[in-house]
């Protein structure tokens, strides 16, 4: 039984019971229901509820505010009604397009997070029982515990699929067959290099855009490349699975659906991830090799400087590949190599960059994976530091780069090389000992280029990087948490309307932050809530409030009336005053300032929308007074 069962048994009794609900999702903060009838549901008793924020009319949608804990809740309320479904909804597309695909990678990670760590863990086990002599890499115990820790980053596009077909909802057994295809030996370039065939043809000879062909489908060029340990080909095929599927629902009669959906789905998503994504793939290696090349030549330190920091990026997208053969190269004809050395420092300035996050995270959950993420981290695993922590926080896993990069310009511009390839995180220092000279000065330089990349990664996430995130755990036993909220009434007397319903299309595209407006019927504006006047305009036709919580408040009476210049306007208090829910601010003419030829539509904002979890507005359709609740902030 979920710790959540009794607050879940209270709503799904209040929206009317089982049988009055047509389906249910989630999203960040709130259950979405889709009632048969919402005149069953009892507003007023969940509004008041323990551990309900409020509830809302939305989209056709009937939502029971939660907060961050909403997911937990969702658990119980599916296992009590047999619903089933999805786990969640996802909150409807926003950001820009790198920052939606980072919300992508990073949700499909969530669900294997934990046996991602593990394998980081084994992995830096079986490196420090080798480092100190109690074991060999030939020894079975060896192999044994490599293949258990190895295991999920070796086979990682089936992880990624499987997770990916969830979030995508797609049958996730398709999305396994995805992911083993991807990883099928045969596919990949390298078990094709061992059987030592001759290319058919090459595609684009000559050229940066070079790549051998070994076999065709159809006829059509098969550009084969190396999967494993890749995350975006996986996403990428079941993203385009998920395109396919509704359509051939339609298409295709029910009664067969079951064996004809995947069997097309495999049939058409495959071939075309593997005739598109595998020459896109191999077209971007080689133009980043011939790139990489030439910029080593032209600058070793600024080569470090870019390899560094785009590091954790390329492996992100197997681009990391076009490094390699430069590397064997550079070994194979002068003894050393340093393609390589640039990105030493990457895996060290990604494990400080979470380990300082720890001190900065509120969810005890993300706090718990800090540990077991900078122990594979040491170990040159950052993965589970990646795609668990920093990359769906964005700036830490920006600072990690930026440590990475300044270590990467060190290693390059001290001329260290590396004598042989693999060893990874601490056990890659002895790679920079010339074991024919004992030349000793490159492993010294890596250690300094360890702790160049730690501090600039820990020392720019501790100082830089708040956690927007506040989480309240409960007590186990205990009943739901109540969220902590703040109120903010309404400072105007009127009709409330959406923001996006704004004539300024600033205030309507949510440009300065999120919130409403109201069309006044009263000219008077008065204090939200307890705090102090952050700014009040010279024209009086704004004001800026703070309270006492750190909410930042924008109202903005009427459009361009900044252009009166004061006319109609009185303010109330001063600039740095300290003010009581509802103190008098501000009072304006209506009549005269619409004679004038301005609206008096007020946009009320709250500037800074980004620290808070969510923000709801009041569903009050007889417009508000002053006492009313206008917005709902959880913190």
């Amino acid at each position: 039984m979920g710790k959540y069962r009794d607050l879940a048994e209270k709503i799904v009794e209040n929206v009317g019971g089982k049988e009055n609900i047509n389906s249910l999702t989630h999203c960040i903060t709130r259950l979405r229901f889709k009632l048969k009838d919402e005149s069953k549901a009892n507003d007023d008793v969940l509004k008041n509820m323990d551990g309900v924020v409020t509830i809302m009319h939305s989209a056709g949608q009937y939502q029971v505010v939660i907060g961050n804990h909403v997911g937990q809740v969702y658990e119980d309320v599916v296992d009590m009604t047999g619903l089933g479904g999805e786990s969640s909804e996802p909150e409807e597309a926003s950001g820009s397009l790198f920052d939606r695909l980072i919300d992508v990678i990073s949700g499909i990670f969530q669900p294997f997070l934990g046996a991602l760590s593990a394998g980081g863990m084994i992995k830096g086990l079986n490196a420090i029982l080798v480092a100190t002599g109690l074991l060999t890499a030939e020894s079975g115990t060896y192999i044994v515990l490599n293949a258990i820790g190895d295991a999920i980053f070796q086979f990682l596009p089936i992880a990624v699929a499987v997770a990916a077909a969830k979030k995508f909802k797609v049958n996730q057994y398709v999305g396994l067959v995805i992911g083993g295809a991807l990883c099928y030996p045969t596919i990949q370039l390298s078990a094709i290099a061992v059987e030592g065939a001759k290319p058919l043809y090459t595609l684009f000879a000559g050229s940066l855009f070079e790549s051998p062909v070994y076999m065709t489908f159809m006829g059509l060029p098969f550009v084969a490349n190396n999967y494993t340990s890749s995350v975006i080909p996986s996403i990428l095929i079941v993203w385009l699975a998920s395109k396919l599927q509704r359509p051939l629902r339609k298409i295709i009669p029910e009664v067969i659906q079951n064996f004809f959906v995947p069997f097309f789905l495999l049939l058409i998503a495959l071939p075309i991830g593997f005739l598109v994504i595998g020459p896109v793939i191999t077209i971007l290696t080689n133009m980043l090799a011939t790139g990489f090349d030439s910029l080593l030549a032209f600058s070793p330190i600024l080569f470090g400087l870019i390899v560094g920091f785009f590091w954790q990026v390329l492996v992100m997208f197997g681009l990391h590949w076009s490094l390699i053969p430069i590397a064997i190269l550079q070994l194979g004809t002068m003894g050393y190599a340093t393609a390589l050395t640039g990105m030493f420092g990457a895996s060290f300035a990604q494990t400080a960059a979470v380990a300082a996050m720890y001190f900065r995270l509120k969810n005890p959950k993300e706090k718990a994976l800090v540990l077991p993420a900078v122990v594979s981290g040491i170990c040159g695993v950052t993965e589970p530091a990646i795609y668990g922590l920093s990359l769906p926080k964005k700036k830490p896993f920006v600072f990690s780069m930026i440590g990475g990069a300044v270590s990467g310009a060190f290693m390059t511009a001290m001329g260290v090389r590396s004598y042989v390839m693999g060893g990874l995180g601490v056990f890659g220092i002895p790679s920079y000992i010339n074991q024919q000279t004992g030349d000793s000065s490159g492993a010294i330089y890596s250690v300094i280029a360890i702790a160049i990349a730690s501090v600039i990664g820990f020392v720019l996430t501790f100082f830089f990087w708040k956690d927007d995130a506040v989480v309240e755990e409960t007590p186990e036993g205990q009943k739901a948490m109540e969220v902590r909220k703040e109120i903010v009434t309404s400072p105007v007397q009127g009709q409330m309307m959406p923001l996006s319903t704004a004539s300024d299309q600033a205030f309507a595209q949510g440009a300065l932050g999120k919130g409403v407006v109201i069309h006044p019927t009263v000219g008077e504006v008065v204090a939200p809530f307890d705090g102090t006047v952050m700014t009040m305009f010279p024209t009086k036709h704004a004001i800026g409030l703070i309270s006492d919580n750190g909410l930042e408040l924008l109202i903005h009476i009427g459009l361009d009336t900044v252009q009166l210049d004061g006319k109609y306007f009185e303010a109330h208090v001063e600039q740095g005053a300290k003010v009581k829910r509802g103190d008098k601010l501000v009072t304006f003419d209506i009549r005269a300032i619409e004679a004038a030829g301005y609206s008096v539509e007020t946009p009320v904002i709250v500037t800074n929308s980004a620290d808070y979890l969510d923000i709801i507005e009041s569903d009050q359709k007889d417009g508000v007074c002053n006492s009313d609740e206008l917005l709902t902030v959880l913190v």
